[in-house]
């Protein structure tokens, strides 16, 4: 049975996990939950078993339900073939999970829309400061780490995160010319087939005006 995912077509969280199930080659169904209509569909009772803290992705696989991207992803790494998206080196390994959670936990949760609706009309702003701030201590770890991607030259999950926190960036008008490390690592995965058919432009929830 093919995997289920509950997703937004602007989350970033949502669009880690659609990378990674492209890079894989992975099929799966797509349930849309929309974070603002109706108030937010992910605060609706049945999307809250799925998952209690109402946020998306939620990824129904193998039997089991699933709730953050991270472990989405590691998880259909260690479980499925295709390119790893965690290398074999353990260094390589940490320094991967060290970029990843830097800007799973350091930057994104603090620009989501969640956090956005509560800071209101200073929300650009706000938004800009912690990209960043995220993003100065991002670009001097990947001149140390980077090759053509984040860590080396193959493609991993520390590239999964960037791509979509970049978009953000650029939503709100943040100067990525400032990092250029992050640019050209940027620019070099977002013309990769997997990110292009995961791009919130190409989704089915994706309003007509915002579609590729």
């Amino acid at each position: 049975m093919a995997p289920v995912l509950y997703s937004y077509f602007r989350s970033s969280c949502s669009w880690r996990v659609r990378i990674a199930f492209a890079l894989k080659g992975i099929e799966y169904n797509l349930v849309p939950v929309n974070l603002i209509k109706d108030g937010g569909q992910q605060r609706s009772e049945q999307y809250s078993k799925l998952n209690p803290m109402q946020q998306v992705p939620a990824v129904e696989i193998d039997g089991i339900t699933l709730c953050q991207s991270l472990a989405v992803i590691q998880y259909i790494d260690e479980t499925r073939p295709g390119p790893r998206l965690l290398p074999v080196d353990p260094k390589a390994r940490a320094k991967v999970r060290m970029i990843s959670d830097l800007i799973a936990s350091g930057i994104q949760p603090i620009q989501n829309l969640s956090v956005l609706q509560k800071v209101g009309e200073e929300k650009v702003p706000w938004a800009q400061h912690f990209i960043n701030r995220g993003f100065q201590a991002l670009e001097p770890i990947l001149k140390e780490t980077s090759g053509k991607y984040c860590v080396g030259d193959e493609i991993s999950m520390a590239d999964i995160c960037l791509v979509p926190q970049v978009y953000n960036a650029e939503r709100f008008k943040v100067d990525i010319g400032r990092y250029p490390t992050i640019r050209k690592i940027n620019e070099t995965l977002v013309e990769l087939e997997a990110f292009k058919v995961s791009h919130p432009s190409h989704q089915p929830d994706t309003p007509a005006n915002l579609q590729a």
